[in-house]
């Protein structure tokens, strides 16, 4: 038999649960009343009654005596939190992202073309497709099952779209690219512009065609006004489950790797590799034709000239400080090269000192 609600009398949402069908469906151990039905995720300290949230921190428990959420998602550790029904979770943030996409579920579409879309005669939208107002299909393109081309969206010619794929708005995606399934694009993102393939001949820069593609893996989320560059000869490839912030730039022939997540304002020069499972902060700046391994965390505003070839954290960013004293460091730092040169010339005295009184 399906979990008891409990009778309020009112009609609840659709998607609404009780606290023992997200345990059942979701994973977690309830504590207290399993029947209470929560509708919608809130955080700690603005939820409403009817809503769950989270603690992963002790430092928020100080929080919970104002706290109005009907129920809370706590780690094993966490489960003497007093007031309100519990479910225990392993990973409480994972639950709470669980319940987020079941209480919060994409705009659903009707199948079609948009009478103001134009869609090239040779071009196949699947008939579970959607395409929006004043979308633009070109030649050869595929777009594939159940997904939906926003609106003013163009897709040049022989793109292929995978399926249950959802282009937001305004995207822009160059001849030849290929996106995966359950791809995510969201407003003014560029994907396949040509690189930034320049060559000097006789006092002037001469463009050099980039005839690569781009690839996007499956379940790739790309973030809003984000650019991704076509390869200038082989392509650029996002792999599977890559995410990626608004305003990223990644230049020609890059390759990330699965799984990685990348932090808005990153900007990635070309033909550098980037592993699976890592992490980049924001406005970090990562040199061309590098090589950085599976496992590396950059910390934001990192600059990285050089290949990372070990799995770990890195950082290269000054921690805050009051104005006057960065200034003083600033100026210390403008004489580095001077102080080296002066301990390398006075431990040299030092060991030739060494050497006459022996």
């Amino acid at each position: 038999m399906p979990p008891r609600r409990r009778d309020t009398g009112m009609s609840l949402p659709v998607n609404a649960l009780t606290l023992d069908e997200i345990a059942n469906r979701f994973g977690g151990t309830v504590v207290g009343d399993g029947a209470t039905v929560v509708s919608q995720v809130g955080a700690l300290e603005n939820a409403q009654p009817g809503q769950i949230s989270f603690i992963v921190q002790q430092r928020y428990r100080r929080m919970l005596d104002q706290c109005r959420a009907s129920a809370l998602i706590v780690a094993p550790g966490d489960s003497d939190v007093p007031y309100r029904p519990l479910i225990v979770h392993d990973n409480p943030y994972v639950l709470f992202a669980r319940l987020a996409a079941h209480f919060n579920p994409p705009e659903a579409f009707a199948a079609g073309i948009h009478p103001a879309a134009t869609v090239d005669p040779s071009a196949t939208v699947a008939a579970s497709a959607y395409v929006d107002a004043h979308a633009s299909i070109g030649p050869g393109a595929r777009v594939g099952e159940r997904s939906v081309i926003g609106p003013g969206t163009r897709i040049e010619r022989d793109v292929q779209i995978g399926e249950d794929c959802r282009l937001v708005a305004n995207v822009t995606v160059y001849h030849d690219c290929v996106l995966g399934d359950r791809v995510i694009v969201h407003g003014g993102a560029v994907i396949g512009a040509d690189g930034f393939g320049l060559a000097m001949d006789a006092g002037a820069w001469r463009r050099i065609p980039q005839i690569g593609r781009v690839l996007l893996g499956n379940d790739v989320e790309v973030g809003a006004n984000t650019t991704i560059d076509r390869g200038a000869l082989d392509d650029t490839v996002i792999e599977d489950g890559v995410k990626l912030d608004n305003q990223i730039q990644i230049g020609h022939n890059c390759r990330i790797g699965a799984h990685t997540a990348i932090a808005g304002c990153v900007g990635i020069a070309g033909s550098t590799h980037i592993g699976r499972y890592c992490r980049i902060g924001g406005s970090a700046m990562i040199g061309g034709h590098l090589r950085i391994v599976d496992n590396v965390e950059i910390g934001g505003a990192t600059a990285v000239p050089k290949s990372i070839l070990k799995a770990g954290t890195y950082s290269g960013l000054f921690p805050i400080s009051r104005h006057q004293d960065w200034l003083k460091n600033a100026a210390h730092i403008r004489h580095l090269d001077a102080l080296a040169n002066r301990v390398r010339e006075l431990e040299s005295r030092l060991a030739e000192m060494e050497r006459t009184s022996t």
